[in-house]
């Protein structure tokens, strides 16, 4: 099985940043994609930003400009670099990884728990 650990969410004003990370850990071989998704209350789950093993990127339009996704392919982890927040940036926000485990060679798609990001004054 493969387990993701997100970290950095928290409270800021608008206009500040964070940065969240998301470790990736267990039964891995490669990790495909990995990338952020966000759920607000009453809203459905949509996508932040992705990135491949090569470092291709692919944003949500409401986050084009102002968020920045990175990879640190050694350690399995992703990073989400947020400027600029606004408060309809609020929301859940979930790391996703795709891959394929070591053992079984089986494709995985695992989520983690989701860290909270609010932003207000």
């Amino acid at each position: 099985q493969v387990q993701l650990v997100e970290s950095g969410g928290g409270l800021v004003q608008p206009g500040g940043s964070l940065r969240l990370s998301c470790a990736a850990s267990g039964s891995i071989f490669s990790i495909f994609v990995m990338g952020w998704y966000r759920q607000a209350p009453g809203k459905e789950r949509e996508l932040v930003a992705t990135i491949g093993s090569s470092g291709s990127t692919n944003y949500g339009d409401s986050v084009k400009g102002r968020f920045t996704i990175s990879r640190d392919n050694a350690k399995n982890t992703v990073y989400l670099q947020m400027n600029i927040l606004k408060p309809e940036d609020t929301a859940v926000y979930y790391c996703n990884a795709r891959g394929r485990e070591i053992t079984t060679m089986v494709l995985f798609d695992s989520w983690g728990q989701g860290t909270q990001v609010t932003v207000s004054s």
